[in-house]
């Protein structure tokens, strides 16, 4: 496999370590990161145990980038996950970096045109759903020739939805492959042997204690929790948390219940079409929405900020999900809280009985003092990275074009074919009425409120 570094200086990679540091606003690497980064660099194939939100991204990208060969037109890393957003995630990281080398990711809810175009000059790094590889790799006459490197992130979540076929397919599609590098959240799972690992090195950096998080019981004098979740809400205060439901009819039931009270929040589940998925993770990120009402497939594989608080409305089946769900908050350095709604007349299941928590009353909570805050709100741009548009190109826009003040332009989120842009919620309609239609780059680009997006993508694509 080629290999830069052994064409170039001695501290060549530490120099590249520390530049794409730099461009994460990173320090130093967390141990788990160093340890990985140590045992990914001997070639050999590694299982990296470590729970959400500690950097496991990272920690296998950062050596992989030092093994691409630049002469090489084809495909020579394959990053498979089990959710798309995982992999529009792991994308974002790896262009972030900058290292110059193409990177892609295909996954289902896009149109199969656009991995056709992405994939007609192909990338050195590809990132992708189980099915959507799968499916690439039986449509379309690539080489796979070079394809040296193959990573499972978070595999055993692949495994548990159901892909066993689709990744077979792929591993033994594989010719040349010479490391495999599997990551999860949980060490509970096994390997199975269609992987094909030959005696990796296992870097394991899971353990069960979490001094960092404080669960809670609340019980509910009703067997309806609705009024209790308010009632914890409320207690709460604005803060950035989750709330876990179990089922998507039951979701949409608790989703109404939050409109009729004004209590903003963004919904999250499987059975979303993608874009509205995308726009409620956005919201979420750049604080839009501080709250996100959503079923299992927010407990991992998802880019979310540090979280302070889960609230877990319905009590998972199993302690694996359980404690996927608490990895969201108290994560690396933070604190954080885990809230356990029950209706007072049920028998909670014994891995709950198991822990030390403080017990609570719904209907005896005190609120929260609530300090007024900045309110944001999203708008969409019809340009993206796809176009050479640059977050400094729409701050430029807004301040200079727009006359937005400081302060008043938030999380700027680039995507292949458009972008997200947090402003003041004052001033969002202002911002939408001076400056759509303005040419960023060599594009007129349409901008609306992120609501409104959807079908703003949809218009555009009956006008091609």
């Amino acid at each position: 496999m080629a290999n830069h570094q052994n064409n170039q200086p001695e501290n060549a990679s530490d120099n590249l370590v520390a530049s794409i540091l730099n461009k994460f606003q990173i320090e130093t690497l967390n141990p788990m990161q160093e340890t990985a980064f140590e045992k990914i660099q001997t070639g050999k194939d590694v299982v990296l145990l470590s729970p959400t939100g500690t950097g496991k991204t990272l920690a296998f990208l950062l050596p992989l980038i030092e093994t691409l060969d630049e002469d090489c037109d084809e495909i020579q890393i394959l990053i498979i996950v089990p959710t798309r957003e995982l992999a529009q995630q792991i994308e974002q990281v790896a262009r972030k970096m900058g290292s110059g080398f193409k990177i892609n990711s295909v996954y289902g809810g896009r149109a199969g045109s656009l991995d056709k175009q992405d994939l007609k000059h192909r990338p050195a790094i590809l990132i992708g759903t189980p099915g959507r590889v799968a499916d690439r790799l039986r449509r379309d006459n690539f080489s796979i020739e070079h394809i040296r490197t193959l990573v499972l992130d978070e595999y055993d979540k692949s495994l548990e939805i159901g892909f066993d076929k689709e990744m077979t397919e792929i591993v033994e599609a594989l010719p040349n492959i010479e490391q495999r590098i599997l990551t999860s959240a949980t060490s509970e799972v096994g390997i199975p042997g269609f992987l094909g690992l030959t005696k990796p090195i296992f870097v394991n950096f899971i353990t069960e204690d979490n001094a960092k998080l404080t669960i809670k019981t609340i019980s509910s004098p009703s067997k309806d929790k609705l009024e209790a979740l308010k009632q914890t809400l409320d207690f709460i205060g604005p803060q950035p948390g989750i709330v876990f439901c179990n089922f998507k009819d039951s979701l949409e039931r608790v989703s109404e219940f939050l409109d009729e009270h004004n209590i903003r929040h963004e919904t999250f589940h499987g059975s979303m079409e993608q874009l509205d998925r995308e726009r409620a993770l956005v919201k979420f990120r750049n604080g839009t929405s501080q709250l996100l009402l959503a079923t299992d497939l927010a407990a991992r594989g998802i880019d979310i900020p540090e979280l302070k608080f889960i609230i877990h409305y319905h009590l998972p089946m199993r302690k694996k999900e359980f404690t996927h769900r608490n990895g969201r908050t108290a994560r690396m350095n933070s604190d954080g809280a885990a809230y356990i709604l029950y209706w007072e007349g049920e028998e909670l299941p014994d891995f709950i009985q198991e822990i030390e928590a403080e017990n609570l009353r719904a209907d005896s909570l005190p609120k929260a003092e609530i300090t007024p805050t900045q309110q944001w709100e999203t708008l969409y741009i019809t340009g993206g990275r796809r176009d050479k548009i640059s977050k400094g190109d729409i701050a430029g826009l807004f301040f200079k074009e727009g006359k937005a003040q400081k302060g008043q332009v938030g999380v700027i989120e680039l995507q292949q074919n458009g972008s997200f842009v947090a402003v003041d919620a004052k001033i969002a309609q202002k911002m939408i009425d001076k400056l759509n239609n303005s040419k960023l780059k060599t594009k007129k680009v349409r901008i609306s409120l992120a609501e409104n997006f959807p079908a703003l993508i949809n218009l555009m694509m009956v006008n091609l």
